[in-house]
Parts: C-alpha cells; sequence; structure tokens
C-alpha cells in the first residue's frame, strides 16, 4: 500500500492530524467570578483554557466560604467560634481542625508581639462598636473599659496539641483579623487541587497570587492611598507565589468632639490606636499570616512596627500621616514588589 508523501517527507494524514490538533489548541485567558461572603465581597481570577469550570468552581468556593464563616464568625451566633465565646469560664473544648489552625496561628503571634496583636481583643472591640453588638454613640468611659480589660488576655487561652481549647475566665475569641486571609488560602488550596497554577485570589482586600497572567508578566496589585473619601492608588506591585494584605484606620471610624476614633484597637491599652500610621501592607507566603501581621504593625505603629517587621525580614510598605500629605517606608525586601504607577 503506497503512502501519500509531501514535499517535507511527511505521511500527508499526519500532517493534517498535526495542522488539526494545532488548530484546536485554546488559548489561556483570565476568567473567575465574584460573590459576597464575611461582610465583605470576594473575586477570584485564574488562568485557563475551560471557561465552563467557573460553574463547577463556583459552588465550591461557595460551601468552602461558608464553612469558614460557620467555624470562625463571631456575626453568627451558632458558629464554632461564637459557642466557645459563650461557654463559661474553664471550658475545655474541642476545636475543628480548621479552627485549631488559626487559632495556633493566631496566639502564635500574640505571644510575638506582647499582646499588641491579642486573639482576645474581641470585647474590647465590642465595645467600642465595630464588632456584631454594632456601632455606638459615644466612646465608652473608663471604667466600661477596665471592666473589658479584664477580659483580654491571650495567657489565658490555652490551645493543646491535640486542638483542645481552654479559657481561664470569660475569654472572647475574635478571628476577624485573620479569618479572611485564612479563607483566601483554603481558595487558593482548591484551585491547586483542580490543577490551576496561576491565579489571584482575594477577600476584602486580602489576597494571594499565584504564577503568571497568560501574557507571563505577574499580577499587579494595587495599594489604596489613604485619603478619606476618594479611591486613589498610592503604589502598584508586582507579585506571584505570595499572600497580600493591608490593614488602615482611615476607612472605618467614628467620630466624636471632634476626635476620631480607630477601628484598630491596641488591646495593650483598650484604647484605638493613636500613632501616625495610616496604613501598612505584607507580604508572606500565605495571605493567613499576611492577613494577622498587617493587624499587628498597625497596633504597633510606624516605629515599633517597622523595627518588628526588620528583625523577622517581612517584606512591609508603611504609609505615615504628615502635616502636609504622607510618607512611605518600606523594608528591604519589599523592595522589589514596588511598580511605578502607570
Amino acid at each position: 500500500m503506497r503512502r501519500l508523501i509531501n514535499s517535507l517527507g511527511w505521511p500527508v494524514a499526519l500532517l493534517l492530524a498535526v495542522f488539526f490538533l494545532a488548530g484546536c489548541e485554546k488559548t489561556p485567558e483570565v476568567i473567575g467570578f465574584d460573590g459576597l461572603t464575611m461582610g465583605t465581597s470576594f473575586s477570584i481570577r485564574w488562568v485557563d483554557t475551560e471557561p465552563g469550570r467557573v460553574e463547577t468552581l463556583r459552588p465550591k468556593v461557595g460551601e468552602l466560604l461558608k464553612a469558614v464563616n460557620q467555624h470562625m464568625s463571631t456575626y453568627i451566633p451558632d458558629s464554632e467560634l461564637s459557642l466557645f465565646n459563650k461557654a463559661p469560664a474553664g471550658s475545655r473544648v474541642a476545636l475543628s481542625e480548621g479552627l485549631a489552625h488559626v487559632v495556633r496561628a493566631a496566639l502564635k503571634l500574640s505571644g510575638q508581639t506582647d499582646g499588641a496583636y491579642d486573639v482576645t481583643v474581641g470585647p474590647l472591640v465590642n465595645l467600642w462598636g465595630f464588632g456584631p453588638d454594632g456601632r455606638v454613640v459615644n466612646a465608652p468611659t473608663p471604667e466600661q473599659l477596665e471592666t473589658m480589660r479584664s477580659r483580654v488576655g491571650y495567657q489565658s487561652l490555652t490551645l493543646s496539641a491535640d486542638g483542645h481549647l481552654t479559657k481561664v475566665g470569660d475569654q472572647y475569641v475574635d478571628l476577624s483579623s485573620i479569618a479572611k486571609g485564612y479563607g483566601v488560602d483554603l481558595i487558593a488550596q482548591l484551585l491547586e487541587q483542580q490543577g490551576i497554577g496561576s491565579y489571584l485570589v482575594e477577600i476584602g482586600g486580602e489576597l494571594r497570587a499565584k504564577g503568571l497572567k497568560p501574557d507571563g508578566s505577574d499580577w499587579r496589585v494595587a495599594i489604596e492611598s489613604p485619603v478619606e473619601g476618594v479611591r486613589e492608588i498610592e503604589r502598584v506591585i508586582s507579585v506571584k507565589d505570595i499572600g497580600i494584605a493591608t490593614s488602615g484606620d482611615y476607612r472605618n471610624y467614628f467620630e466624636q468632639d471632634g476626635v476620631r476614633f480607630s477601628h484598630t484597637i491596641d488591646p495593650r491599652t483598650g484604647y484605638p490606636i493613636r500613632h501616625r500610621l495610616a496604613s501598612v501592607t505584607v507580604l508572606r507566603p500565605t495571605c493567613m499570616e499576611a492577613d494577622a501581621l498587617a493587624t499587628a504593625l498597625m497596633v504597633l505603629g510606624e516605629e515599633e512596627g517597622l523595627r518588628f517587621a526588620q528583625e523577622r525580614n517581612i517584606a512591609a510598605f508603611f504609609i505615615v500621616k504628615e502635616d502636609n500629605g504622607f510618607r512611605e517606608i518600606s523594608t528591604p525586601e519589599f523592595e522589589a514588589f514596588l511598580k511605578e504607577v502607570n
């Protein structure tokens, strides 16, 4: 049997098969979807050749985020965390694997910062009107603050190796400064389990990036300028394989008698922060770690926070309020990520 051979010496059937396969190759593109969770919005983008995967992943992400909320929210009365917070003094409660993981990370950072970050700050957050109890009309009295401060202290919590959490007194655990980052990491893990290697996941401004965009470039993330009443870009960073989180005092606050009270509470004093640090952005391998560290550095302030970041080689970017504008400070580890605003 004779085979037709083209001028290149290839069998015609094979040549046609090569052309056919090449013509069927799908071009990778950025796809994804958005939604609401944890009292804020989320956005998921990834590089794929199968747009139909959106409808496969949407319910999986929804179930995942619902589970995180049911374990860690203080706004859901019957969440796992809420039930622990309602338990009497001396209670020893077995935590789910995910909740134990997050609480362990929060307790570790509480110790590293000597309580500037404190996982038991919840009573103070609620007292100042920034928790599930809702806004307050007036700042609390010194007597009220003293009463609530007696409930704050990460040292009163003990988490055993097998995931049992014990509280000495009437402690109230608040994971609002770390749970969103953990949720981002779980979504990233889900995407990778689906074979997706390039993505950008965001919940309420906390992000995690991996891989490259279809054109081979890094993902670009804007850091917002801490200017009240407007949305302006301060800096743009180029990222991949990293978690990103920003904490600031310029969006969530209330005023009384001309004094502004930030939602960021210093557990060591019981009062909202009073220094000049307007925002801080942190980059770490996981978004959970970046999320918690951004809050910790925000409480510590520009001097103590910068020193903490430098001593631990943390990539951090600080925006400090000045009389006539803002001043930027960044650690050496952060410099490599900075890009000029176009």
